[in-house]
């Protein structure tokens, strides 16, 4: 188990390192620019969308976005086959929350910056909003146990670790729900909240799928499958 244990890190990490060039070199200057031409050409927001309500408001609706772009890399064959690369961690921890396939971060990075170029988010709401969302990836990837009555308390407005961990179920019907990033009432809403409990038995990673090594991980998506009719 250490042996797996050390290889499964450096995997995650490997693909972490691949992101982080590309974060630094695309997705950040893209994003920030993106919020910046669309202030500049799109600024359509009303007065009343500006100061803090403007900044809830704000922080909500790219939650909403991202739930959604979240929900079609699982139900669109072309994108989970970048996603599928998270979901194939056979263990989760905070690491995990690093762990992405540089397809899909920057297929994420030109949706992304398309929305707020569309919609005219500002810089600073776009930061903030990075910032808490690299924030709550990161805590509901941990393998944190919450005392009962705060896992009550708090999963009616947020993703705590017990609700992501079921979304991380190696069964299907789990994989496909639990759709949330920061706010968890957009499964509920939606429809995609499942019923089942965190247990420490339930299978991680993606159903009749083994992990892969860092190299088979970064070609996964461009190799044919049997499944996809190739």
């Amino acid at each position: 188990w250490e042996r797996q244990g050390k290889w499964r890190l450096g995997r995650n990490f490997g693909l972490w390192l691949m992101n982080s060039g590309l974060s630094v070199g695309l997705v950040l200057p893209l994003t920030i620019a993106c919020a910046a031409l669309s202030m500049e050409f799109f600024a359509w927001r009303p007065v009343w969308w500006a100061g803090g309500w403007g900044l809830v408001f704000d922080l909500l609706a790219l939650d909403f976005l991202i739930y959604w772009w979240h929900r079609i890399n699982h139900e669109w064959r072309f994108l989970w086959r970048f996603h599928e690369i998270h979901h194939l961690d056979a263990w989760l921890d905070s690491t995990s929350a690093l762990r992405f396939h540089f397809g899909e971060v920057a297929l994420s990075a030109l949706a992304r910056g398309g929305v707020i170029l569309l919609i005219g988010f500002p810089v600073d709401s776009v930061l903030v909003f990075e910032i808490l969302i690299l924030t709550a990836a990161i805590f509901h990837h941990s393998n944190l146990r919450l005392p009962g009555g705060l896992e009550r308390w708090l999963s009616l407005l947020i993703i705590t670790p017990s609700i992501h961990w079921v979304h991380h179920h190696a069964w299907r019907p789990d994989t496909d729900s639990n759709y949330g990033t920061m706010f968890s009432f957009w499964d509920r809403i939606f429809s995609t909240s499942s019923p089942s409990k965190r247990a420490m038995d339930l299978e991680i990673g993606v159903e009749n799928e083994a992990e892969k090594g860092l190299l088979r991980l970064v070609l996964r998506p461009f190799l044919p499958r049997r499944t996809d009719g190739e």
